[in-house]
């Protein structure tokens, strides 16, 4: 199975973000539900998960993650 990368992850977070923020501001805005259920149903694809909410919590765990992963000290082996 081939993985994003990290870049893509929190581009596809950043836009689920986007456009649930507009929805919650104007919930009867239609273009509004049409981007968030996209972006939402890109994120769910990206990370593997059936609902949008999962997503976004499993693309925020995998950028945490690789953000630790990224400061740690390198171990070789010896």
């Amino acid at each position: 199975m081939l993985k994003p990368t990290m870049g893509e992850v929190a581009r596809h977070l950043e836009s689920y973000r986007k456009w649930e923020r507009q929805l919650l501001a104007a919930p009867t805005d239609r273009r509004a539900r049409e981007r968030f259920e996209d972006a939402a149903y890109t994120l769910c694809v990206l990370m593997g998960e059936r609902c949008g909410r999962e997503a976004a919590h499993a693309a925020e765990s995998c950028l945490r993650h690789a953000r630790r992963s990224a400061h740690a000290p390198h171990r070789g082996r010896l």
